[in-house]
This record gives structure tokens, sequence and C-alpha cells, in this order.
């Protein structure tokens, strides 16, 4: 069941042909008209960086064939579906918020909610196919995920968030259409099939995702402790052996090998650190969702306005969040970023950073009996 938020002297359009509408009304705590107008404005203000960091993000991979990496195919997906999800959803809730009113009619009521678990899915669908790539290259030892494997997941992960939500903007399930949210929200019912598919959304959408992730991370983060162990044991025993070619002399001259580790972790931070953000921005969604579907008693208090008003904003701040992790973690891309900005925005010159010399990974990796890839 899904609810957004009407005035309760408006009667939907088509309230009189779709029993599955209706219309409720309840007093509840509004936001003071200052705040709301931050709100909208800061709204505002991310749904210009989500697009503008998320656009870029998918110009870099369309325009730099050098960059259409399975990863990088991925990521410019993610970052496509979080465009969509600020063009689409996040400007009717921030309208929303400043007006108190939903005034878009009751079946784009019906859309939006669509929309708004159609795009988000996509993205955590993404997310996950990631996380099972690097579980499988660092942990299982098997690099399988080509670009054009990756464009066959995509499509199959767009057709699969397709189909899980579909069924909110055809009726399979009850919407109700009260003043209670600044957006269509999962809402209270006591229909089992309404139940049921929240919770299967619900669970499609975190549950499932965030418990083969942090499974994969946990196995990804055990295995790199051990090969990096591994590696400096490697590297003191290249030490002794060099230093007892050399004889005493040479033994207390000889300089440690040191092993930057850098290019074999950074890839997994990244997407470590994006699942963090996935996390820290859906939880709260998560438990309110289950609360107002499952408690009468919170999804019609008062405070419902307030909360579902939080808790919508953060989870729009994980399209935010996206883009300015790839420039900040994700070299390539901030260069390719610098490129879009016109010359007159170059006021520092380009210094070079300070050179590492990295050895082969062939190197590092005779340290342990098999191969690794991570």
């Amino acid at each position: 069941m899904y609810s957004t938020m009407m005035s309760c002297n408006e009667t939907p359009p088509d309230a009189a042909l779709n029993a599955s509408v209706h219309v409720s009304c309840s007093n509840h705590t509004g936001l003071p008209t200052p705040l709301r107008i931050l709100l909208a404005i800061i709204m505002l203000g991310m749904i210009a960086v989500g697009f503008l960091g998320n656009a870029i993000v998918c110009l870099i991979v369309y325009q730099k064939p050098a960059m259409r990496s399975a990863i990088n195919l991925l990521l410019a997906t993610l970052a496509f579906s979080d465009i969509m999800l600020s063009l689409f959803c996040m400007p009717f809730t921030a309208v929303t918020i400043l007006t108190v009113d939903w005034n878009f009619g009751a079946p784009f009521c019906r859309i939006s909610a669509m929309l708004y678990w159609f795009f988000v899915l996509e993205g955590v669908s993404i997310l996950l196919i990631i996380s099972v790539d690097r579980f499988l290259i660092i942990v299982q030892r098997q690099d399988k995920l080509n670009p054009q494997r990756a464009k066959i997941m995509i499509a199959f992960s767009w057709a699969f968030s397709f189909c899980i939500s579909f069924p909110s903007v055809v009726g399979w399930t009850s919407v109700e259409v009260p003043s209670r949210a600044p957006q269509c929200v999962l809402g209270f019912t006591e229909f089992p099939a309404d139940r049921a598919y929240a919770v299967m959304l619900i669970v499609a959408i975190f549950f499932i995702p965030f418990s083969i992730m942090l499974y994969s991370y946990l196995c990804i983060l055990k295995t790199v402790r051990r090969n990096t162990v591994r590696i400096h044991n490697h590297a003191e025993s290249v030490c002794l052996n060099q230093g007892s070619r050399l004889g005493l002399v040479g033994l207390q001259k000889a300089r440690p090998v040191t092993v930057d580790m850098s290019f074999k972790t950074r890839a997994f931070n990244t997407i470590l650190i994006l699942f963090v953000g996935f996390s820290f921005c859906w939880l709260p969604h998560t438990v309110f969702s289950l609360m107002s579907v499952f408690n009468r008693q919170f999804y019609y208090s008062p405070s419902f306005y307030v909360t579902s008003t939080c808790v919508l904003w953060l989870s729009y701040l994980k399209s935010v969040f996206n883009p300015v992790i790839y420039c900040w973690r994700i070299k390539k891309f901030r260069e390719a970023c610098l490129e879009f900005l016109p010359k007159t925005y170059k006021v520092f010159p380009h210094v070079p950073g300070r050179m590492k010399r990295r050895i082969q990974p062939s190197t590092i990796y005779v340290c342990s009996e098999h191969q690794s890839a991570v």
C-alpha cells in the first residue's frame, strides 16, 4: 500500500473508478515554514549535484573507450539510475515539502511510487553485482566479468527491477492517498497480499543485497589481510636473501623491499565506501517502511510526516553521495572530471604527485602457493 500527501478536501480524480485508491485525512505535525523552505532548497541543490555529477560519470564512460571496462560500465549504470531518480522523483518531493500538498493527482502517486522503487532497486542491484564480482576476483580468484557479460547483467537487473516495482502502478496492491508524507511511501495495511508485497519489496531492496554484500566484504577483508601478511613475510625473506649474498656488511646495508599495496586494495575500498553509504542511507528507510506497514500506531501518529520527510531526504542523499566518491577515490574519473571544467576554472597548475615504484603483481604473488588475482 502506498500513501502520498493530499489535501483533506481534495478528491482523487479516479477515486470513483479505481476502488484501490482511498482518501483519508488525519492531523499531523508539519514542519515549520522556514525549515520547509530550507529543506526544499537543500533538495534542489541535491538534485543539481546528483544530476550533474552522475551525468559526468556517464559521459566519461561514453566518450572514453579506455574507460569502458566491466566495472566502469556498472558504475555508469548506477550513475544513470541516480540521474533518473533525481529527475523523476526528487523534484516532486521538493515541491510537496514546500507547498505541504500533493498537487500531482492520485494516478501520478502510483507512477511516482513505481519509479521510486524502480530506480532505487536498479541501483541496489548494480551494487550487488559489483560486490559479487569483487568477491569472485579477490576470494575465489575468478575474474569472469568482462564488458559483454556486464552488459547482460545490466539488462537483467533492469528487467528484474521493473518486474518487482511494476505491481504498484497497475493496481495489484491498494493505494491510499492520505495527508501523511511528502511522497508515495509504504503505508499501513491489514491485507495479507499488500503486506506480502511490501515485505517482498523491502527484502529485495535492502535485506538480501545487504546480507550478500556484507558477507562478500567480510570474506574480502579476511583474504586481503591474509595476503598482506604473506606479502610482507615474502618481502622480509627477499631482504635476508639479498643480505646473505652480500655478506655481513651487505646485510647491514641491505635496503628493505617496500611494497605498495594501494593498487591492490584501492578499488575494493571504493566499493566498500559505496556499500557503507548505501547502508547508512537505506537502513533508516527500511525500518521506517516496515513500521509503516505493520504498526498502525506509528503510521497514524502526528509525527509520521516529519519522520517520513527525514528518511526520504536521507534515501535521496545516496544519489548525491556516489559521484562524490567516484571523484574522490578514482583517479581516472577525477582527471576526466577536470577535463570538463573550462580552462578559466583551472587556477592552479597541475603538480605531479610523488611517484611510487610498484612491483609487478606476479612478483608479489609468488609468496603464496597459488597465484592470486587480488
